[in-house]
């Protein structure tokens, strides 16, 4: 059996470690040569970092005291009275919202730090967009959290707003969606793209109109929105990979690299360019399909939030798995060797964690979502345990987070939580919608593996 375990341990580690030496990489400026600007920037990218943390803490706290209650109606109704007093809702569902909101915060907060390095223009809008959109909750339900992300957020525009000329259009981004839409390969898959798109469309049209026989409109546009909305998530789970995967193992393989370091572009622009870059194409791509997805409204059944959201759904998962592919390039020479740990990574997400997790958690959740028992013969602690777990990880696969989303939307009309009923003993317990869940740590792994990437293009010995 240790054997068994140190071959695996061994496998992981071939497949994943890095096999770039640490000497090849971007090297590091010390502190006393950094322009004034520079400095700036790196205090501002300290701030949002220590915020994204302490929201990272409370959020913990809350989780525990959330355990602790075990369903003690007072306990929830005192933290709801004192955290979300304004919402009239049930006690549990307000602290189910208050985690999820300072997680929300957090996610975004750890995004903002790591861009904010490479001066891209979004951020600065993107932080008063969050100080507004907390304010409101603040004022409007009594959020107090608020406050965790308000504060580094007006420290950071306190800091910048003298220097706004800091902010600009990525130089990187610019130059590689220029290169892209150049060749004749982006348009080949636009074009390949969307001809899928529309045969699996037409077919779907095809198999669900019977001969003769009379159609309901209302389930066939349903129909064809989630058809085509999982083709276009499995092709840009299949796509994404490689457009981010030879991102700086090409540069390595062109040999110019070592070019890129004597330009006055820093770690973080260059990383997160060729990350917007690719994912710029990615939403060009789901733009290019929306025709397609509004079939469906001719038909009825489907609304204007699903829509967005199952927009949201996509670019958040082609942003994550970008990222993979960036990671995995920053550690490797070769492009092939990132591309196949970055579709390792996308098959493990997409095809492995559903299995794990059914044979674990027995469907837990979507059996409740779905008013069905979720066939757990336990203690009430232990069932709702079991469908809150199931929940985590449906909500860390893009397929079932989509499903299940839209489901709640199309069938319950619940857009962020509802309440499902235990088959223990009847009682009731507030759930997330999976697309909450999904955002919120798709967001943070993707912050952090830009992270990562950028801190290992440095050169660690000086």
């Amino acid at each position: 059996m240790l054997n068994l375990l140190n071959n695996l341990r061994r496998l992981i580690a071939s497949l994943f470690g890095q096999n770039v030496p640490e000497e090849g990489g971007w090297a590091e400026v010390a502190p006393e040569q950094l322009l004034p600007r520079e400095r700036l920037l790196r205090r501002c990218s300290r701030i949002l970092t220590w915020g994204a943390l302490i929201n990272l803490v409370a959020g913990l706290i809350l989780i525990i005291l959330a355990i602790s209650a075990r369903g003690d109606a007072a306990r929830y109704e005192a933290i709801h009275a004192a955290l979300l007093g304004n919402l009239l809702i049930s006690g549990d569902a307000a602290v189910l919202l208050i985690i999820a909101g300072v997680l929300g915060n957090m996610s975004i907060l750890l995004v903002l730090a790591v861009v904010i390095l490479a001066q891209e223009l979004w951020t600065v809008f993107t932080a008063w967009l969050l100080t507004a959109l907390n304010l409101i909750a603040l004022l409007a339900f009594g959020f107090w959290p608020a406050l965790m992300a308000m504060a580094p957020l007006l420290a950071v525009g306190a800091l910048t707003v003298g220097d706004l000329r800091a902010f600009r259009l990525n130089p990187v981004m610019m130059k590689e969606l220029r290169g892209r839409m150049r060749g004749l390969r982006g348009f080949a898959i636009i074009t390949v793209f969307l001809t899928l798109m529309s045969f699996f469309t037409m077919l779907l049209y095809l198999l669900r109109v019977p001969q003769g026989g009379v159609v309901v409109t209302g389930e066939l546009g349903r129909l064809l929105f989630i058809g085509v909305l999982f083709i276009e998530l499995l092709l840009i789970i299949f796509i994404v990979p490689a457009l981010t995967a030879g991102a700086i193992t090409t540069e390595r393989e062109r040999k110019t690299y070592d070019l890129l370091q004597t330009t006055l572009i820093s770690k973080a622009t260059f990383v997160v360019g060729k990350m917007q870059s690719a994912l710029g194409y990615i939403l060009l791509l789901l733009l290019s399909a929306i025709p397609l997805q509004s079939i469906a409204f001719l038909f009825g059944g489907v609304s204007e939030a699903e829509l967005i959201l199952a927009l949201l759904v996509l670019a958040v998962s082609a942003a994550t798995l970008g990222a993979f592919g960036m990671f995995f390039s920053s550690i490797t020479e070769r492009t092939l060797a990132a591309t196949i740990r970055s579709y390792t990574v996308a098959l493990a997400i997409t095809i492995g964690l559903p299995v794990v997790a059914l044979i674990l958690f027995q469907n837990a959740y979507g059996n409740v979502v779905n008013n069905v028992a979720a066939n757990v013969s336990a203690s009430p602690t232990v069932e709702a345990a079991t469908i809150y777990l199931d929940m985590i990880a449906t909500s860390l696969n893009p397929i079932t987070a989509t499903l299940y989303s839209q489901q709640m939307l199309i069938d319950h009309q619940q857009l962020i939580t509802m309440r499902v009923t235990l088959s223990s003993n009847g009682a009731s317990i507030p759930i997330l919608s999976p697309w909450v869940l999904l955002t919120m740590s798709y967001l943070s792994v993707t912050a952090l593996l830009v992270m990562i990437s950028v801190r290992r293009m440095e050169r660690q010995g000086g």
